[in-house]
């Protein structure tokens, strides 16, 4: 049977086939789809975690107790991850753990670019690369034979483009894996210090192991072309990017990018004249193959940012493109319009934001659709790092400015966003006695990822119903005395809280609370500008809504198709010429 399948769907499908029955993941672009996919099978317990780290917790009490396991995160979800995950390469596992990477080249909703390779080579552990949504279903497979092989986790690396790309896969039936007997065994898994001495050479062996197992695996294939005075080597969505700019070259395709399989790369190098390294973001491969002494040529032709293309490897290769479609494409791509990314039309998070401009707060932010708030014409938001550093950030420049700094200063976090790692920021405001303002903008849901469930929603990845947290329980609990719930949408009531807690020499949290807009199946009636009433002073730009429709000279129009009743413009509005229609 076959299926056009994305690569996450794959990923998920592999797993299913593969056996898994426990799957753990924190959302993020470009990954989020995995779990939400491996969510509709019954025979898998799946999980969205509080974090990252959480997942790979779950995940390796889950392998260790003798399941078959997939974890998935974006690439800076192994930021969060990589305690767990450099001591479980020296435990190894019992039943297989498969890590999934999602890595986001080119940064289409990410905060950085790095590549994950590394942390696979920092951690010693193999790194398994698919092309295209057929290798992502066939790899995942191959991935747990891998881990439970060599007795290690594995990482497979995606990137943006394969994750979301979709093509062909053909199915297959799922293997029921028995659980592996649990046998304890301190000496393996309890990392004292005296263990872990005992485990690190296992591992060194283990990476000997696999570059020998990797010199005859089927994922490393030599595809000779008509032209063996280039070769090339690649992996990934590289690869695809090769073939279709280059398809009369000689190839050297890496499904295992780690350990490399030197005595393939190596015969592969003597048969061509110049060997050339495609590969996205940093040098991985380059620099392996240049400290075996192996002359190539990589990034001194391709850059080191963004994302690849069939038209950027072409040009680079020096190659014609492969055909009049991509140069289609091209003009097709340049001729799109810029679409900035923007608030939705009823965000709740757009009137808190105008009011901390409005006020001229330092404003140290996090991560989220709230993130926008930074962008024009609202521009309120000074900072924002990773998961969580809103609110450490707001304590550190109070102890490096004082008290009163803090007084005009606020940290802007999300719900989903304080439940992955927020609690403990606050929590250190607390015991180390701050004086910080924490505004908790609480949507009821994941939203910048595509409305994930989390533990403060009362529902499962499965939608079954669980205990909901109880965000001002749960602050109260963790020491902060001043807590007030305001609607999101009442921009007055929202500068009252503030203003108030600003003055409070003590922590104090603000939860401003409206459901994501999207979220609701009916929305409140839209409003309309009364043209006769409006002198035209752009009040209402300011809180930069797109359902505002401007023309020079003329009041502004509100596009009914776009207004979801939310009334903040009408809230800005001094000559009250902004009212519901109908009204």
């Amino acid at each position: 049977m076959k299926a056009i399948l994305s690569g996450n769907e794959a990923l998920a499908r592999g797993a299913w086939e593969a056996g898994v029955t426990v799957a753990a993941a924190y959302p993020g672009t470009p990954s989020t789809e995995i779990i939400e996919n491996m969510a509709r099978y019954p025979e898998v317990y799946s999980e969205w975690a509080p974090n990252e780290k959480v997942a790979l917790e779950v995940g390796l009490g889950a392998a260790i107790g003798g399941a078959r396991v997939l974890v998935a995160m974006k690439h800076v979800g192994v930021n969060v991850a990589a305690d767990p995950l450099f001591t479980l390469s020296y435990t190894g596992v019992n039943g297989g753990l498969v890590l999934v990477s999602a890595d986001d080249p080119g940064m289409h909703s990410s905060q950085n670019e790095q590549d994950n390779r590394y942390y696979a080579k920092f951690a010693k552990l193999p790194v398994l690369e698919p092309s295209d949504s057929q290798e992502a279903r066939d790899f995942m497979i191959q991935a747990f034979k891998i881990s439970e092989t060599f007795d290690t986790p594995v990482m497979l690396r995606m990137t943006t483009r394969v994750a979301h790309g979709q093509s062909v896969v053909t199915l297959g039936e799922r293997a029921e894996v028995p659980l592996k007997e649990y046998v304890k065994n301190a000496a393996k898994f309890v990392m004292l210090p005296g263990h872990a001495r005992g485990r690190h050479p296992v591992v060194e062996q283990r990476l000997i192991d696999l570059a020998a197992f990797a010199e005859t695996l089927p994922l490393n294939t030599i595809l000779w072309g008509k032209d063996r005075k280039v070769g090339i080597i690649t992996s990934g969505a590289c690869y695809q990017y090769v073939r279709e700019a280059a398809p009369e070259a000689s190839v050297l395709k890496l499904g295992m990018t780690f350990p490399l399989p030197e005595q393939l790369i190596t015969g592969f190098a003597r048969q061509v004249e110049e060997v050339i390294i495609v590969e996205e973001l940093e040098p991985f491969l380059e620099e392996q193959l240049l400290a075996w002494g192996i002359p190539v040529k990589g990034k001194e032709i391709f850059p080191r940012l963004g994302e690849f293309s069939p038209e950027l490897v072409a040009e680079k290769l020096g190659a014609a493109p492969a055909g009049e479609e991509i140069a289609a494409t091209a003009t097709v791509t340049g001729e799109v319009p810029a679409r900035p990314p923007m608030l939705c039309p009823g965000c709740p998070h757009r009137g808190v934001f105008y009011v901390l401009k409005k006020k001229n707060l330092v404003v140290t932010g996090d991560i989220g659709c709230y993130t926008l708030g930074a962008l024009p014409p609202l521009s309120a938001m000074d900072t924002c790092i990773c998961m969580g550093a809103g609110i450490g950030a707001a304590l550190g420049m109070e102890k490096a400015r004082g008290r009163e700094f803090a007084q005009k200063m606020v940290a802007v976090i999300g719900d989903s966003t304080f439940m992955h790692s927020g609690i403990t920021g606050l929590m250190d405001v607390v015991y180390n006695q701050g004086a910080t303002t924490v505004l908790i903008l609480d949507n009821g849901i994941t939203a910048m990822t595509g409305h994930q469930q989390h533990p403060g929603t009362g529902k499962t990845v499965k939608q079954e119903p669980t205990h909901q947290v109880d965000l001002e329980a749960l602050v109260r609990a963790l020491g902060v005395k001043r807590v007030q719930v305001v609607d999101a949408y009442d921009m007055a009531a929202v500068e009252a809280a503030i203003t108030g807690e600003l003055a409070a020499d003590e922590p104090s949290v603000v939860i401003t609370r409206r459901p994501c807009v999207l979220l609701l199946k009916e929305n409140d009636p839209p409003y309309t500008v009364m043209a006769e009433q409006c002198n035209q002073c752009g009040r209402c730009r300011r809180i930069g809504c797109p359902a505002l429709v401007y023309r020079k000279g003329e009041a502004p129009v509100v596009d009914i198709t776009l207004c979801t009743g939310c009334g903040l413009c009408a809230q800005m509005c001094r000559q009250s010429a902004i009212v519901k229609a109908g009204e």
